[in-house]
C-alpha cells in the first residue's frame, strides 16, 4: 500500500492493511508506548476515550509515566437505529453534527434537539461514573494523548479533539493502535500529530479486526483502571 500523508503522521510500515496485529487492548498499547517514548516524563497528559480506549490509554500512560484521565464522548444516534449517529457529544457539551447526514435523511429539528439532550446526559452520568466525585486532570498548557482503541470514522474523535482544544491543551496528540486510512486523512489536519500502529485501507473496516482477543470494556474496568493513577 503506497501512503502520502503528512509529515505529523506516524505508523508501523510492517502492520499496514494487517489484521490481528494486537494480542488484545494492552499488547496494543504497549506497542504505542513505543511510538510515543518522546513523550515520556513529560508534561503530557494521556486522555483514553472509554470504554475501549482505556485499556490502552492506562497501558500508555503507565510506560510514558505520565497522568491518564478520561475524555468521554458519545455518538448521537438516529432513534430508529442506535448504530448509526448524526453527530457527536463530548465531556465539556461540546456537540459535533454531522450536517450532510442530517440534509440527507431530511432529519427534523425536534428530533436532532431531543437527541443532543439525550446523549448530553448520557455523557454527563459516565462522566460522574467514571471520575467518582474526584476533578479532571487540567489541560490548560499542556500536550493531550489523546487515545482510543481505533478510529473508523474519525467524527467521534475529532469531537474529543474540539473539547481538548476548549480546554486549553498546547498540542493534541491522537494515538490509536489501528485507524481506517479515511479517518486518518479527516483527523490529521486538525491535531499536531497522529500515530496509528496498524493503519488499513478498506472498505468494509472494524477496529475489532487488529485483534486477536476482542470483547467489550465494562464499566467497572474503566474504574479501576483509572482508579490506579489518581495519585498522579
Amino acid at each position: 500500500m503506497v501512503i502520502h500523508l503528512e509529515d505529523n503522521f506516524f505508523d508501523v510500515p510492517d502492520f499496514r492493511n494487517r489484521t490481528a496485529v494486537f494480542r488484545n487492548r494492552e499488547h496494543a498499547g504497549e506497542i504505542l508506548s513505543e511510538m510515543l517514548m518522546q513523550y515520556k516524563n513529560t508534561e503530557a497528559i494521556v486522555f483514553a476515550i472509554p470504554a475501549g480506549g482505556v485499556p490502552v490509554g492506562a497501558v500508555v500512560a503507565s510506560k510514558l509515566q505520565i497522568p491518564l484521565d478520561i475524555a468521554v464522548v458519545s455518538k448521537i444516534t438516529l432513534p430508529w437505529n442506535t448504530e448509526a449517529g448524526y453527530g457527536a457529544v463530548a465531556f465539556d457539551g461540546t456537540v459535533r453534527l454531522n450536517e450532510d447526514m442530517i440534509s440527507r435523511i431530511g432529519l427534523k429539528e425536534e428530533i436532532i434537539e431531543a437527541g443532543i439532550e439525550q446523549t448530553r446526559n448520557k455523557v454527563n452520568k459516565r462522566v460522574a461514573e467514571f471520575r467518582g466525585g474526584k476533578p479532571p486532570v487540567q489541560a490548560a498548557g499542556r500536550p493531550a494523548v489523546l487515545v482510543d482503541d481505533g478510529i473508523a470514522s474519525g467524527f467521534t474523535m475529532l469531537v474529543a479533539v474540539e473539547a481538548l482544544r476548549k480546554a486549553g491543551a498546547n498540542r493534541i496528540i491522537v494515538a490509536v493502535p489501528t485507524a481506517n486510512l479515511d479517518a486518518v486523512e479527516f483527523v490529521l489536519p486538525k491535531v499536531e500529530e497522529v500515530y496509528c500502529a496498524n493503519l488499513r485501507n478498506e472498505w468494509a473496516f472494524a477496529v475489532a479486526d487488529a485483534y486477536q482477543h476482542w470483547s467489550d470494556v465494562g464499566e467497572e474496568e474503566v474504574k479501576e483502571l483509572l482508579g490506579s493513577f489518581r495519585n498522579l
